[in-house]
């Protein structure tokens, strides 16, 4: 038991010293649930300016304590060895930063209120109660036994192995969960004030919880774990939902490159998301908003560790240890007590080393420090037995009296205490088969690199070179950032032992040069360094907040924000018919796939009902209505020859006639087609290289489709396809563009935007200078339109357009100011203008027609 005088010491507060106190929320509904309202409109009225604050959400509190059995008095302390405390750091000095998760200990309910005063008044932070069932559902169940090992590449093959299979219930009180930490940091959320930095998988369902409640929140996401291949994340049966409450973030962020990867191939081959770089940052456009990925990986408390070897205990510690292990090398190892750390397989090496060295005998230590187990369950009672077995088993063959190869400590140690063994270590094996970062290599260096007080303890001179050697696995997140290390596959047990055999007899100039290397990168990224960068960040993603409007898309953790422009709005019914009625020479250019046609429909043929439709508006004498489409000319006249009176443009406008029975037109700017006979075989080796992409041959163009391909192969060839063709057809009069899968290559000057202004040049000549315009599409090729529209309308010496509509399919960018959802929205807005141009004998027609 903690004494009274030790707790004063440690500058613990008791429950005692902040009883009477009440927390007052700022607002509460009537069933007692905390609420806040958002500040800055819709039409991009920014906040109040105001001292920012930083809500920092992790599973657990930066905090420690206990309970006095004598006075039954809870005592807590900042747990300075925390993460989430270390980052405040990298904050600027008058930031106020709060904290929201759960506490390590367990309180009981009728004292939960009082702890909570005190966590709130004292510590700025806000504990998330849960019950047992709760805690064991979350955390132990669909955290622990099934999110932790699948996400190290573990699959639930079987019961009894690979962890627990996905169970409802456990998802459920996942949820259940997420929604809690929620409902705590609505207590405290200023929205004109504050930034969310949320922490870890256990929380990965909060984003899509918190944007529903407000929109605008600055949301940051850091993963500290590995995030699986797409091939290990696609057996979750909630992918989906998983995958899109993270795109709710304004930010996640990754300790890898590789880790960020897979998530990008997730959200591709799962959600069809592509990402982007540009000019040093990457991201995912989701719904008209950019989600940025960060890459950096964290780092530790330098101040800490640096205070830590100037104590005396720790001197005191790293002497008697040196005395202890005199005349051996000693290697060390820390790690978690779990099944990814590798250390029944180092152990192996070690014992092989042993085997193939057996002058190493009796002169070289490895220490074994093992970390407590995070959570329960069988997985951890059998790596403590196998290791365990493993080692007696290497002492008993190698060892001696007064001489244990390995040694393997079990017992709980202080920070001072393996600051103590990092220091005497010649060398640091981290053997994990698959771990997020591991921060044991980064301290180890520091603890090298000693202090004043440390080493007049271990008789280091000022002068004397500090070194030191790193093995470390090639299935760590922080093997990339130290590129002195010996990097080992850690189930090679051969190259393991191999590499300490390097680390024992390696010179000291080289180890000198490695360990100078290491300790200048890890000194200048330390955890500080991480906050600040990922905090500026999140503040460059959310700068556009208050410049957009925001639409609720879906349902449940389906639920997106759709970002548009002030000026972006849906186009409705009520808004162009009102303008269609008050005009009399209309032009009406309308794109086909995904546009009029769904882009996964496989019958490519027209419906009925868009037939219709079309030849209610052509005969409307006040009418042009134009097919505008990428495609050739000959599928377009074979679909729509029920309509007499239908002008298309085929082939981006290479072609384009006025009316069925009229002849076609080919573009000023034809060209012969000699360049064909370069780009066809070119094509044909990446489509015979290339499973599921074909070649599609126009009359003006050919297009190399890959959506049928590997999403990630296909997108990689296609920009291979793209330079290649760039440079064998760099004298040729043609233009290699990439679209949505697809790269075309066609005639220069020939485009959809061409098609917009020749047609209106052609009515104006005619003397049917249009005072209606209407563009809807859906794709890149489209946007050719819209910008050409935008031209027109700002060119001082053109007659104006009184009414137009550029619209767009879809919540994306676009230089449109209209959008529509989807190809139903589109058919049923065009029915309602048939509709106003026949009047209600059209709406008989296509009732019969679907």
């Amino acid at each position: 038991m903690i004494t009274q005088s030790c707790k004063d010491s440690l500058g613990m507060i008791s429950v005692n010293d902040f009883r009477g106190l009440e927390r007052i929320p700022s607002v509460m509904n009537e069933l007692g649930v905390f609420s806040g309202s958002e500040v800055g409109d819709e039409h991009g009225q920014g906040p109040v300016a105001s001292k920012q604050r930083r809500i920092i959400v992790a599973n657990q509190l930066p905090i420690r304590g206990y309970r006095n059995e004598e006075t039954k008095d809870w005592c807590f302390e900042f747990d300075k060895d925390s993460l989430v405390l270390q980052l405040k750091d990298g904050f600027p000095g008058n930031t106020e930063v709060w904290y929201v998760g759960m506490l390590k200990l367990d309180v009981e309910k009728e004292d939960q209120e009082e702890v909570a005063q005190l966590m709130f008044h004292k510590f700025r932070c806000v504990p998330v109660f849960l019950t047992v069932d709760q805690k064991n559902k979350y955390y132990h169940g669909f955290c622990k036994h099934y999110l932790w090992p699948l996400f190290h590449y573990m699959l639930p093959l079987s019961p009894s192995h690979g962890g627990v299979r996905f169970d409802k219930s456990l998802w459920e009180g996942y949820i259940v969960a997420n929604q809690l930490f929620v409902n705590k940091v609505v207590e405290i959320y200023k929205p004109d004030e504050d930034s969310v930095w949320v922490h870890d998988y256990h929380l990965m369902v909060l984003p899509s919880i918190l944007r529903r409640r407000y929109t605008r929140v600055q949301l940051g996401f850091f993963l500290h774990g590995p995030f699986p291949s797409s091939e290990i994340f696609r057996t979750i049966p909630v992918r989906e939902q998983i995958l899109r409450s993270l795109l709710n973030c304004d930010l996640i962020g990754f300790q890898t490159f590789d880790y960020a990867r897979h998530f990008m191939s997730c959200c591709s081959r799962l959600l069809g998301i592509d990402y982007q770089c540009k000019r040093g940052y990457i991201g995912l456009d989701y719904y008209g908003k950019t989600i940025n990925i960060k890459i950096l990986p964290v780092g530790i408390h330098m101040g800490q560790l640096e205070s830590d070897l100037n104590m005396e205990q720790t001197a005191t510690l790293a002497r008697q240890l040196k005395e202890k292990f005199k005349g051996k090398v000693v290697m060390v190892g820390v790690d978690d007590l779990d099944m990814f750390k590798g250390i029944s397989l180092k152990f192996s090496a070690m014992g092989r080393l042993l085997e193939m060295h057996p002058e190493l005998i009796g002169s070289v230590v490895l220490v074994q420090i093992a970390n407590p187990a995070r959570s329960q369950g069988k997985d951890v009672q059998e790596v403590r037995f196998e290791t365990s077995v493993i080692a007696q088993q290497i002492n008993r063959k190698y060892g001696n009296e007064g001489y244990e190869p390995i040694v393997f400590i079990n017992d709980p140690l202080s920070a001072l205490e393996k600051a103590a063994y990092y220091a005497i270590s010649e060398c640091c094996v981290v053997n994990a088969v698959r771990d997020g970062m591991n921060l044991v290599s980064y301290k180890y260096t520091v603890c090298r690199q000693g202090s004043p007080v440390l080493d007049k303890a271990l008789g280091i001179n000022e002068s004397d070179q500090r070194k030191s050697f790193l093995i470390l696995s090639e299935f760590i997140g922080c093997s990339p950032s130290l590129s002195g290390a010996y990097r080992v596959n850690p189930w090679d047990v051969n190259a393991v032992a191999d590499a300490m055999y390097v680390g024992i007899h390696m010179k000291d100039e080289e180890k000198h040069l490695r360990h100078e290397k290491h300790y200048n990168y890890i000194s200048s990224h330390d955890v500080a360094f991480w906050a600040r960068s990922f905090d500026q960040d999140l503040e460059r993603a959310c700068k556009e907040h208050y410049l957009k409007r925001y639409y609720n898309v879906g349902f449940g953790l389906n639920f997106r924000v759709a970002a548009v422009g002030k000026n972006f709005r849906m186009l409705t019914a009520e808004t162009i018919v009102a303008a269609y009625n008050s005009t009399n020479s209309r032009l009406i250019l309308l794109d086909y796939d995904g546009t009029m046609l769904p882009k996964s429909a496989v019958d490519k043929t027209p419906r009925n009902e868009v037939i219709s439709i079309l030849n209610c508006l052509c005969s409307d004498p006040k009418n042009t209505v134009f097919i505008v489409s990428g495609r050739g000319r000959d599928p377009l006249s074979k679909w729509f020859s029920p309509c007499e009176k239908l002008g298309i443009s085929a082939e981006h406008g290479y072609f384009t006639r006025w009316t069925r029975d009229s002849r076609w037109e080919t573009c000023s700017v034809a060209v012969g087609c000699d360049w064909k006979k370069t780009v066809e075989p070119v094509m044909e080796v990446y489509t015979a290289t290339t499973d599921g992409s074909f070649i599609e041959h126009k009359e003006s163009a050919i297009v190399w489709h890959y959506q049928d391909a590997d999403p990630d192969f296909g997108s990689c060839q296609a920009k291979e396809l793209l330079d290649h063709l760039e440079s064998v057809l760099t004298n040729e009069p043609v233009v290699v563009k990439r679209g949505r899968q697809i790269v075309e290559v066609k005639p220069q000057g020939v485009s959809k935007g061409i098609v917009v202004e020749d047609l209106i040049s052609t009515m104006r000549r005619n003397g049917k200078s249009p005072d209606f315009l209407f563009c809807i599409g859906d794709d890149r090729s489209d946007e050719d339109m819209f910008e050409s529209i935008a031209r027109l309308l700002d060119s001082p010496s053109l007659p104006p357009i009184a009414e137009v509509f550029a619209c767009t399919v879809g919540h994306k960018p676009s230089k449109a100011k209209y959008y529509l959802d989807d190809t139903p929205a589109v058919i049923e807005l065009l029915q309602g203008l048939a509709t106003a141009s026949a009047g209600p004998k059209v709406t008989h027609t296509l009732e019969e027609d679907v």
